[in-house]
């Protein structure tokens, strides 16, 4: 989503106790919007060679060529990953390999040439320590990291770029919804749709994003937090929230749409899913109608901008339906060993997060 406002860098300050510096952040203040931080990390990859090792740089503006394939016809992907301070000050990065691997996927979709996961890894790690000031005090956010791979050279004719450019940077963040932490209330768009079978719904391809920015934005106009989207074939089951994805509890099953090319599959999706087969509840993958939705218990959203945020209400065709929320539901249970591992106050039995500092 567009930012609500962009900061530019600022000077440092000392923590609380005097120790290590920050920048000038009003930490209790962040919200889901760009801060501009020091570096970014760039690598560039053309027909004859590999990628390169590519190297840290300032945080600016970058050329591109009028001619630039991505501006033309769409060739691009992003990522988008935290990195968490812990109590004790050092910094973690949560699942990175899994980008990695989605996006390699994306780039197989797209035609372009991918870094190894290797690389990836490397790249954010030196990207979230050469910002390292950036990242926020313990439980005060997060330092969110946005890979993304482009093409970059020009071309005329339709056809893959002939040059990509692999970019990484950095923005410290807090809630994705805005005054909306405890639950969010939603909207079901019949109108619009995200992705359509064949398509590039299943990767996080840059033109995925923004043919929902209309429907949004009459949603929001009205009072809603999001939308969710129904599939393009037959308009009769829920697919996505315009940002994340989506999960209905009915009893003891949780269920989520099947990810079959039109829904993206996302890593804190994949991540719940495991933590709730631990809490002994069943879980499907499937095609899920909006009478089920409109039926269950609980709805929550899962992503890493939104982690995992339950849904108070969902109005369709002008009905509004109220869904359960509160400590006594089973998002926050799973908001709570989710965020714990990923800060560093529970242990992480599974291998999931990367110490970098």
């Amino acid at each position: 989503m567009a930012p609500s406002s962009i900061q530019s860098p600022a000077a440092t300050q000392p923590d609380s106790d005097g120790g290590e510096k920050y920048a000038k952040v009003n930490w209790d203040e962040l919200d889901f919007s760009l801060t501009c931080t020091d570096y970014m990390y760039v690598a560039r990859f053309s027909a004859e060679d590999k990628f390169s090792p590519g190297n840290i740089t300032p945080y600016r503006n970058i050329e591109l060529s009028p001619a630039a394939a991505v501006l033309h016809y769409g060739q691009g992907l992003f990522e988008g990953l935290k990195a968490y301070r812990r109590e004790d000050g050092r910094i973690m990065l949560f699942r990175p390999d899994q980008n990695a691997l989605r996006m390699q996927m994306g780039a197989e979709r797209m035609f372009m040439p991918a870094p190894s996961t290797e690389q990836f890894v490397d790249a954010v790690k030196q990207t979230v320590l050469a910002n390292k000031r950036w990242v926020p005090p313990h439980g005060k956010g997060s330092l969110y990291v946005r890979p993304m791979l482009f093409g970059t050279g020009a071309i005329l004719g339709l056809g893959p770029a002939p040059e990509c450019t692999f970019l990484v940077f950095t923005s410290p963040t807090g809630h994705y919804y805005k005054g909306s932490e405890k639950a969010v209330n939603l909207c079901i768009e019949k109108k619009f749709h995200r992705a359509t079978p064949g398509g590039t719904g299943g990767i996080k391809s840059i033109t995925n994003y923004s043919p929902v920015f209309e429907a949004l934005k009459g949603a929001k106009a009205k009072g809603f937090d999001d939308i969710i989207l129904l599939d393009a074939a037959t308009g009769k089951y829920i697919e996505e929230i315009a940002s994340c994805n989506i999960f209905i509890l009915k009893g003891d099953t949780l269920s989520t749409p099947e990810t079959l090319g039109t829904i993206l599959p996302g890593i804190t999706r994949k991540s719940i899913i495991e933590l709730a087969k631990e809490l002994n509840y069943k879980v499907e993958e499937r095609l899920i109608p909006v009478e089920d939705v409109l039926a269950a218990d609980e709805v929550f959203c899962t992503g890493t901008a939104v982690v995992v945020t339950p849904v108070g209400s969902i109005t369709y065709e002008g009905k509004r339906t109220e869904y359960r929320t509160g400590e006594g539901a089973v998002s926050h249970k799973l908001r709570a060993m989710l965020t714990g591992i990923q800060t560093g106050l529970l242990m992480d039995s599974k291998g999931w997060t990367v110490l970098i500092d």
